[in-house]
């Protein structure tokens, strides 16, 4: 397979498939971990007025929805570029942290979940997806 076409395959499915298990998890995140009585978690104005009630646990899977997107888009992307794993690895983490530093700005959340989101949701998890693909 041409290696141009390969490189933009890499990062196309690392996208898709990542977004796919993020919005998997965020999809079944009120059903494993129900959100505060009378909250409504399908706009975004019911989450900014909502957002004081959330307690801790109800962002663990917007956190794994973040990570696990991530952590599979790059996995994919390291899987199929030919070379430079790494790099295609952190373009796929390059992309999930912009819509996680959008996310932020769209929805307020509490100080820790957003140093907790930005440093280990992203980069970190695409390292290490791309050291399960190649330990060069």
């Amino acid at each position: 397979m041409n290696p141009i076409f390969r490189k933009i395959l890499a990062v196309v499915l690392g996208i898709v498939i990542g977004s796919l298990v993020n919005m998997a998890l965020v999809s079944i995140s009120g059903t494993v971990i129900p959100p505060p009585d009378g909250v409504d978690v399908t706009t975004a104005e019911g989450l900014k007025a909502g957002m004081h009630l959330f307690k801790p646990i109800n962002f663990l899977f917007p956190f794994l929805a973040h990570a696990l997107g991530t952590f599979v888009g790059a996995l994919v992307a390291a899987w199929i570029a030919p070379n430079n794993k790494l790099t295609f690895a952190m373009v796929i983490a390059v992309f999930f942290f912009l819509g996680g530093l959008a996310s932020i700005f769209m929805l307020p959340s509490p100080l820790w979940f957003t140093f907790v989101d930005l440093v280990f949701a992203y980069f970190p998890m695409a390292y290490f997806a791309k050291n399960i693909i190649s330990k060069d």
